[in-house]
């Protein structure tokens, strides 16, 4: 049984894989091809493409594509072999490695491809803006970006030139998470992106993309790669766009998924900041004017989190059940087992003190009964 469900986890992936390699196959498409096999787009693996292709609901262009290839399982074994010789990984939609509020958005890809390590759950905010900002702006928007991640906030975004990689930067200067989302291929990459990888991989970082090898970036691309910003983060914030800025379509995303969407304003004068401007004038944004307004975005509190000692009022007020799971706990999120682990609580008891912390607002609990201080 157990080789029967392994050979058709493989078929699945199999197909998944070699199907979303075809240009023009979008994650519709895919569902549509899932319906047509009945559930099981595995199946789509165990012959010929000829086999099914006549019947299957895809557009002309797509069809023509698949009519060239001869097996999935094959196609799907090259993009493997391309992805392994750049270092590539593959993350299907469920798996851990797969940003997991992205699983929520309409047309998410049912896979991605990356580099890096991707952490546990954690809050995350998309920090986004203009390739060209205002002069001097660069410095105050990775300071920013270093004290949103000082309390433990992923950052998320793009890689870009101008304010996206002064975000990375930020996050990467108080040791924190940052991920990258890229409109092109990993095997891809433009020259700043390449040099940017290893400063990257050495200290946590990781680089997101839904393309398949090979695949260059384009006018078309970039837009499409916003949208997976904006799906792996609990909120958007853009610190500085113009009236046409690209930013500006991460914003829509987030607004069409849900995000709470945040804008730094910025001077009347400044046409950087226009955007900006536009978005809180027209209530389609709120206004953020410190990192302590992203916290409450992602609905984390860490100013009430001061170490003991500093303030012992809070400290004085929880139970010693809530103080000894406080100090079992960290910036990294650890589960309920781990911290029941490292300490000499019962489980009742250690339930109670958790909750307790969570109440008290120093404590966040992500899915999964994963915890972590805020």
């Amino acid at each position: 049984m157990a080789d029967a469900a392994t050979n058709h986890l493989l078929a699945e992936q199999q197909a998944c894989l070699a199907l979303w390699a075809i240009p023009g196959l979008g994650p519709r498409t895919l569902a549509g091809l899932r319906v047509f096999a009945q559930g099981d787009l595995g199946a789509l693996a165990l012959g010929p493409v000829s086999a099914w292709l006549a019947g299957a609901p895809v557009p002309a262009s797509v069809r023509e594509r698949l009519a060239r290839v001869d097996s999935l399982p094959l196609l799907a074994e090259r993009l493997w072999g391309a992805c392994q010789s750049s270092g590539t990984r593959v993350a299907f939609a469920g798996e851990p490695a797969y940003p997991e509020r992205l699983r929520e958005v309409a047309d998410a890809p049912p896979l991605l491809f990356y580099r890096g390590e991707p952490g546990p759950p954690r809050r995350r905010v998309a920090m986004v803006g203009s390739r060209h900002p205002d002069q001097g702006f660069l410095p105050f928007a990775r300071t920013f970006a270093r004290r949103v991640a000082e309390a433990g906030v992923g950052v998320v975004s793009g890689a870009a030139a101008g304010v996206d990689r002064a975000c990375h930067w930020g996050a990467l200067d108080a040791d924190g998470e940052t991920w990258a989302f890229l409109g092109s291929a990993l095997d891809a990459l433009d020259p700043a992106q390449a040099r940017l990888l290893p400063h990257f991989l050495g200290r946590g970082g990781v680089f997101f993309s839904e393309l398949p090898p090979g695949v260059r970036a384009s006018t078309t691309t970039f837009p499409r790669r916003n949208r997976l910003i904006a799906g792996a983060s609990d909120a958007v914030l853009v610190l500085r766009a113009g009236l046409s800025s690209g930013s500006l379509y991460t914003v829509e995303a987030g607004r069409t998924q849900g995000r709470p969407v945040l804008a730094l304003p910025g001077d009347v004068w400044q046409e950087a900041a226009a955007g900006c401007n536009a978005l809180l004038r027209d209530g389609r944004a709120q206004a953020c004017t410190s990192p302590e307004d992203v916290w409450r975005a992602v609905g984390i509190h860490p100013g009430r989190a001061v170490p003991p000692g500093e303030d012992a009022s809070w400290w004085e007020a929880l139970s010693t059940e809530a103080r000894g799971a406080y100090r079992l706990l960290g910036k990294v999120p650890r589960s309920f087992d781990d911290v029941l682990a490292g300490g000499q609580l019962s489980v009742a008891a250690l339930t109670s003190a958790l909750v307790e912390l969570e109440l008290s607002g120093l404590v966040v609990q992500h899915p999964g009964k994963l915890y972590e201080k805020v």
